[in-house]
């Protein structure tokens, strides 16, 4: 990481934008940085303007696409055309998401090291990555470390899209996507998962917790 004293201070991206929203953002940023622990005050007002700019320049990218897909509905386009207009407009938010995606872990690498910024995004991504994780390895102890590596890869890869996804609902459907890719990979290997689930829902039930 780079000296704090040697790097200019963020400004938070909030002109012309709800105060309300703006005020919620950074609450929501301000939780992520707290579970950092980082003892430098300073550098952590900076991960949090970091993490909400991202917020609001996920926000710009997704609102610019709304308008485009609304502006051609609202046009009384049909057809192949109405569709190609839409593509077109997922295409350019897709390209912005992309161009701007790498940029939010080297601002951030400014002040945290790695372990670091993957906690930020597990913070933004409700913990999914490590909940599924050893969720799985729980549901089936006799993984083995390749299968137990491929897992938490694809869970990683998952986030990395997951992160830059327009609300809650999102992340999670593309966690969804990846847990089908976990399941159809593990079934191939040989694993009966209806079977694991039933016994794995008999264990948790005898340590007295819950699914």
């Amino acid at each position: 990481m780079l000296s704090v004293f040697s790097v200019k201070a963020i400004d938070l991206d909030s002109l012309n934008r709800d105060p309300k929203y703006v005020e919620s953002i950074v609450k929501r940023s301000q939780k992520i940085v707290d579970q950092l622990k980082l003892k430098d005050a300073s550098a952590a007002k900076q991960v949090v303007k970091i993490i909400s700019n991202r917020y609001f320049e996920l926000n710009d990218i997704y609102t610019k696409r709304d308008a485009k897909v609304k502006k051609v509905k609202d046009s009384g386009v049909t057809g192949d055309a109405k569709n190609e207009a839409v593509k077109a407009a997922n295409d350019e938010k897709d390209a912005a998401l992309y161009r701007t995606h790498f940029a939010f872990p080297a601002n951030l690498s400014i002040y945290l090291n790695e372990k670091q910024i993957e906690s930020v995004k597990d913070g933004m991504t409700y913990n999914v990555v490590s909940v599924t994780y050893n969720a799985t390895l729980d549901m089936i102890p006799s993984l083995k470390k390749d299968e137990k590596e491929q897992i938490y890869a694809w869970l990683v890869e998952a986030r990395e899209y997951a992160i830059d996804a327009e609300s809650s609902n999102k992340k999670h459907e593309m966690f969804g996507k990846y847990k089908g890719r976990i399941n159809n990979y593990l079934s191939k290997r040989g694993y009966d998962l209806t079977k694991e689930r039933e016994e794995w829902a008999k264990r948790v039930k005898a340590r007295g917790g819950t699914l």
